[in-house]
């Protein structure tokens, strides 16, 4: 079986894996045991896969559940390829996301797969669009949304959402004002977590209900903000911008800048004068 793997992002307890293969009806199932939790996002292509749970036709938009310890196999008899993001836990990393879960406490997927629900398909647009721009910083947000998501779903559970509490809005404001000190350098989510005195996963879920948006948004937003303001004010070159503003090349700043304002920074100072 033809496969590549290449790890695209990973943490304490956490990998993101960007997986082609290219196995086709002639070729033999491919065996293998999952060592952590898995949950892959098919991308393309279609196979078939087969584990202690049961056996399912995974095709894209689906989600492939993965307990450690089973053994596994994977098949291409109905078509040739196939593409996932795969996202790798670490038991006690899952443990801690399943905690803060509503419906979600045992620690094990009971089925092979999620089909493609409607409710998960802008987050995987999410994670499809980080592998394909390179943006490799925002896996470690998607990697907890994945991991709270398949838990959900997996156990049939709705995500109540209560109001934020008092406690949790003040955590909030905090971690806002810290991002928007320091956003010229690294913000980690688990740093921030750490100061709320809360998981990662219950602060990306309060900060994203309070603030309306994930922390590592606010603090692109806030970057490309402060970029956009010294590109009108200063005859500093779009590099030195770049880089003061908390971007570490170039041409991921021209990309994240042209994709939020509409144009390139070089387009953006010409018509300051306007």
């Amino acid at each position: 079986m033809t496969a590549t793997t290449h790890t695209l992002a990973s943490g304490p307890g956490w990998r993101v894996t960007d997986v082609i293969c290219s196995a086709g009806a002639g070729d033999r199932p491919f065996e293998e045991a999952h060592q952590d939790f898995c949950v892959a996002a098919v991308t393309s292509g279609t196979f078939r896969y087969r584990a202690q749970q049961g056996t399912a036709m995974l095709a894209p938009g689906a989600l492939l559940l993965g307990n450690p310890g089973t053994c596994y196999e994977c098949g291409h008899e109905h078509g040739s390829g196939d593409r996932c993001l795969s996202f790798h836990f670490g038991p006690s990393y899952l443990e801690r996301i399943v905690a803060g879960v509503p419906d979600a406490r045992k620690l094990a997927f009971a089925t092979p797969r999620l089909p493609p629900l409607p409710v998960l398909a802008p987050l995987l647009a999410e994670a499809e669009a980080a592998r394909e721009t390179a943006d490799m910083d925002a896996f470690e947000e998607i990697s907890l949304r994945i991991a709270g998501a398949a838990a959900t779903a997996a156990t049939g559970g709705t995500h109540v959402r209560h109001a934020p509490s008092r406690r949790d809005q003040k955590r909030v404001a905090e971690a806002v004002r810290r991002t928007e000190l320091d956003a010229d350098g690294p913000v980690s989510l688990s740093a921030l977590a750490d100061e709320t005195a809360t998981s990662p996963y219950h602060f990306l879920r309060i900060f994203r209900q309070v603030a309306g948006v994930t922390p590592y948004q606010f603090l692109l937003k806030t970057r490309l903000h402060r970029a956009a303001v010294r590109l009108r004010m200063s005859d500093d070159t779009v590099s030195a911008i770049a880089f003061e503003a908390g971007f570490n090349d170039l041409s991921t700043f021209n990309r994240r800048f042209r994709r939020i304002m509409g144009e390139t920074p070089g387009q953006y100072r010409s018509r300051r004068g306007a």
